[in-house]
């Protein structure tokens, strides 16, 4: 593929659309993560975060359940999530 600047426009929601000549290059489909960076008065830098097992995700997983009462998430929503993520095919973010 071509390297060259691609213009996106932000819709009213906050929401942007990734070319789908890039989508396909990177292997991004719906459900992909991505890290937010804030360029300093620049903009933003999207890095794909690849799916893992569940199993990688232990420590983030613990600090959550550690901490779920004082960030007020549900231990049962939780649970949902886990039970979810894992009899997926690949690993894919979900809000909870």
């Amino acid at each position: 593929m071509k390297r060259f600047p691609r213009m996106v426009q932000v819709d009213g929601r906050g929401q942007l659309v990734i070319p789908k000549d890039v989508r396909d290059e990177l292997g991004i489909e719906e459900g992909t993560g991505f890290w937010v960076y804030v360029v300093t008065d620049e903009g933003i830098l999207l890095k794909k975060i690849d799916a893992k097992p569940l199993a990688d995700h232990k420590e983030e997983l613990d600090a959550i359940d550690a901490k779920a009462d004082a960030i007020k998430v549900k231990r049962k929503n939780l649970d949902t999530a886990k039970d979810r993520y894992q009899k997926q095919k690949q690993g894919k973010f979900e809000l909870v």
